[in-house]
């Protein structure tokens, strides 16, 4: 039977696929390599010499070293010299003068902990590959009036009904069509309580413009329905969704190694040749001082064995590893060892404010009539013109004023008011808008543009209630129509329920200075600075100048970048690390930033915070270990130390390392602590 391996390196970690064993070939060849020895040595030591114990030696070569060696070969033939190397030299070293049993036991050991370490990083490989598994092979799809068929989940195109049962995973990426339920999100996004889904009002519109459905009505393949049945509209292929470039993303993190990762590799590849220099040093030392050269040689071979830099090329790649896995566990995508280790190191945290620090959707909050009498009217004006303009705000006035004037809570997104048509909208850009209603010009806008206008003035109890608004955060609208001021609207962006506290445990975990960045008004940033606790806040910011503060702060400190990852692109492209929010369905978000939270809940922030910090201590407890336990053994060595001894410590300091970093497995998310009570 023949046996076939692929084996490929990344991260300074070698990984196979050891054909019908699998996995189990290495530790299966480890442990006929140690029942071989075993043997070998029992029958030595109970007086039963001759040719069988040194048969069963060289067995123990045979199966301790078949692994050892074809890795030896590749990177020999790749022209690196690894710890493979100095291993399978020590050993041939051993029978060279003699002593079997000594390098038996060197390659029964070596490759027992190899076989061990590789079943350990497997484990945290597993983790990353069981989110590959989340979503379901087949779909029911609904094709024309029959029933729904199930289909691989290859063969879904963009548009395909899919239906959803209850209780059972999302197939693909896209938008309810119809049906409401709950969605359990925790896979994508790591949010811990299900998210209600409601259809959206315009399949056609959503197809054609997928990032316009409400977060409310999109869906992700690999989260789970819950007790309502839903027809989804597919608007990503299998291979493109939300979850397939998540895989791919956590799979390649450990392109993007780590400074310490850096290091390690640029110490081990003059470390490893020094190895082979001081080893002829050692023999050359004995040959000039008469020392037999069987007993040079076998306390060089030591030497060689306790210089092998086996836990320290490992230490790096598996706390990645395992803290990448971890993230993306709980919602959040790291792109690696890079942006993992500095944000473990961050001491200054940026803030966008529009939809990051608060919920980006603005509301209104105050209806200030200049007559009691007159809220109708001025509400009903401001709808009619609004309706015409595409602008945030203005969908704010629309929306919260429609459900104001029918009585209710504020309309869906979308929802048309019953309200006299306007004409004629035209911009006046930075200031207001200007239209048509009814044979009158309606004016709305900046207290600014209001004394712009020809006409009579505004009313000074009316001024003194805008500049009231304006210097509590409010963003206002004085509303005129013909030579009438009907009166004055406040909207703000509210900050997210969950942003104080969020901000407080920021600080709590180490982060000295949280600073945020806004196009807004430096009253309306000042307000949502002041709720959510920010240390500094800069307003009136053009994109341009948002990068300017950035580098100003990256000047003093690593600083991140937190935003959206599309506007906030070049900003977060200058920071230290850019973390882009609300990730999820965002292809663009998912590529350029180097950690994306993939919800829009700011406790994902801690929760990666305190893991990039948990996993740069590991990070370093690992290389102190690995150096300390290598500068500790080569002089033992060198003083007599057998090889017994130094390959036992040697093999056990690098399980020690992997176990070590595979506690980021289980690192508790403890953001869900936050108190996110006020919240709707």
């Amino acid at each position: 039977m023949t046996e076939t391996e692929n084996a490929t390196t990344s991260g300074g970690v070698t990984t196979h696929r050891h054909g019908f064993l699998g996995e189990r070939a290495e530790l299966v060849s480890a442990l006929l390599a140690l029942a071989a020895y075993l043997t070998g040595l029992t029958l030595q030591l109970t007086g039963h010499g001759g040719p069988v114990p040194q048969s069963l030696f060289i067995a123990a070569y045979a199966f301790g070293g078949f692994f050892t060696l074809r890795e030896a070969l590749v990177a020999v033939r790749a022209g690196r010299f690894q710890v493979d190397f100095l291993m399978l030299v020590a050993a041939a070293g051993a029978a060279a003068i003699g002593r079997w049993e000594e390098g038996a036991v060197l390659l029964v050991l070596f490759s027992l902990g190899h076989a061990l370490e590789g079943y350990a990083m497997g484990r945290a490989r597993r983790s990353i590959e069981a989110l590959g598994e989340l979503a379901p092979r087949t779909a029911l799809v609904r094709r024309g009036a029959g029933a729904p068929v199930e289909v691989p989940v290859e063969e879904l195109v963009v548009g395909d009904t899919v239906v959803v049962r209850p209780h059972t995973r999302v197939p693909a990426d896209g938008f309810v069509a119809a049906g409401t339920s709950s969605v359990d999100q925790s896979p994508i996004t790591g949010e811990s309580v299900p998210v209600g889904k409601i259809p959206v009002a315009d399949r056609a519109a959503a197809l054609a413009d997928p990032g316009a459905a409400g977060p409310d009505s999109r869906v992700y393949a690999g989260t789970v329905n819950g007790s309502g049945a839903l027809d989804i509209a597919v608007t990503r292929l299998a291979g493109d969704n939300t979850l397939a470039r998540v895989v791919k993303l956590v799979q390649d993190a450990d392109q993007r190694t780590s400074p310490t990762q850096r290091f390690t590799e640029r110490f081990t590849k003059f470390f490893v040749p020094g190895v082979l220099v001081l080893v002829a040093v050692l023999l050359a030392v004995g040959a000039l001082t008469g020392e037999p050269f069987a007993d040079t040689f076998y306390r060089a071979m030591a030497v060689l064995v306790a210089a092998s830099p086996c836990a320290l090329a490992i230490a790096t790649p598996a706390a990645v590893l395992s803290a990448v896995g971890r993230a993306a566990r709980g919602g959040v995508l790291v792109k690696g060892g890079a942006p993992l280790e500095e944000f473990g190191r961050l001491r200054t945290i940026a803030f966008d404010k529009t939809g990051t620090l608060t919920e980006g959707r603005p509301r209104l909050t105050e209806i200030e009539p200049v007559h009691p009498a007159g809220r109708e009217e001025l509400l009903r004006t401001a709808v009619a013109a609004q309706r015409l303009s595409d602008h945030p705000l203005a969908q704010a006035v629309v929306r919260d004023g429609t459900g104001l004037l029918e009585g209710q809570q504020p309309a869906p997104s979308g929802a048309v008011p019953s309200t006299s048509e306007a004409g004629n909208l035209r911009a006046v850009i930075g200031r207001g808008i200007v239209a048509e209603l009814e044979g009158e010009a309606v004016h709305i806008g900046s207290l600014a543009y209001a004394d712009s206008l020809a006409g009579p003035p505004v009313p000074a109890g009316l001024r003194d209630r805008t500049e009231e608004l304006a210097r509590t955060g409010r963003t206002t609208m004085l509303v005129r129509r013909g030579d009438r001021w009907l009166g004055t609207l406040g909207l703000m962006d509210a900050p997210r329920p969950e942003a104080a506290a969020a901000v407080a445990a920021l600080r709590g975990l180490g982060v000295r200075r949280t600073v945020m960045l806004s196009g807004d008004d430096q009253r309306v940033a000042d307000a949502v600075g002041r709720a959510v606790g920010m240390d500094e806040v800069r307003g009136g910011l053009l994109p341009e100048d948002k990068v300017a503060e950035v580098t100003r702060l990256r000047r003093r400190d690593r600083t991140a970048m937190i935003g959206d990852g599309v506007n906030d692109a070049p900003a977060m492209a200058g920071a230290t690390v850019g973390v882009a929010m609300g990730a999820a369905g965002s292809a663009v978000a998912l590529e350029t930033a180097d950690i994306a939270l993939m919800s829009d809940d700011l406790r994902r922030l801690p929760f990666i915070t305190g893991l990039s910090r948990r996993a740069s201590r590991i990070i370093r407890q690992n290389l102190w270990l690995s150096l300390g336990i290598v500068a500790v053994l080569v002089p033992a060595t060198a003083l007599g130390l057998g090889i017994g001894p130094a390959v036992l410590v040697h093999e056990g300091s690098t399980l020690v390392v992997v176990a070590n970093a595979l506690r980021l497995l289980r690192y508790a998310d403890r953001s869900e602590g936050v108190d996110v009570s006020s919240k709707a």
